[in-house]
């Protein structure tokens, strides 16, 4: 069975088995699958593609590669570092302190306080690349400036806030 010029039955047998392999979870390899071939047929409405089973199996590895750079970026909570007000238990109650409730606001404040001192460009700048999580490439793009400029402006929130930080902690 054919689709496109791929041989759909390589696709969900060979292809699918080495991502399987790799991911270790058949779940994602499903998606990584499914989201090669919405970009193999993107890709094929703007060029004609002569080798489609190569350059699904190609493009399925970057959808795999893009995956894994997107997962480096969280980091999992080790279970020793938990706040004493986070039990982890399914039976107990989600129950901050009035405390730590009222330390959280005052950190919210400032960083707002901070930001709203940056220049507006480096403050959207900032928003769309540690907020909303877009790479910096994404931003250069929506925003229709280069990248180097958007390191820049990251580079100078960073700092602004590292100064804020220190200013607090003495």
């Amino acid at each position: 069975m054919e689709w496109n010029g791929i041989n759909l039955r390589w696709a969900y047998t060979d292809l699918l088995l080495g991502l399987s392999r790799k991911t270790q979870c058949v779940q994602l390899a499903y998606d990584v699958l499914h989201d090669a071939f919405i970009r193999f047929i993107l890709a094929s409405q703007r060029t004609a593609i002569e080798q489609p089973n190569a350059y699904l199996r190609r493009v399925a590895h970057s959808v795999l590669i893009d995956h894994y750079r997107d997962a480096s970026r969280f980091y999992p909570l080790p279970e020793g570092d938990l706040e004493p007000w986070m039990d982890t238990r399914e039976d107990a109650e989600f129950a901050p302190s009035a405390e730590h409730l009222a330390d959280l606001q005052q950190r919210l404040e400032a960083i707002q306080r901070i930001l709203e001192c940056l220049p507006a460009r480096c403050r959207e700048v900032f928003w769309l690349a540690r907020i909303e999580g877009h790479r910096q490439v994404e931003v250069a793009r929506m925003l229709g400036i280069s990248i180097s400029m958007v390191e820049r402006h990251l580079i100078r929130a960073l700092l602004n806030l590292r100064e804020a930080r220190e200013q607090l902690s003495s």
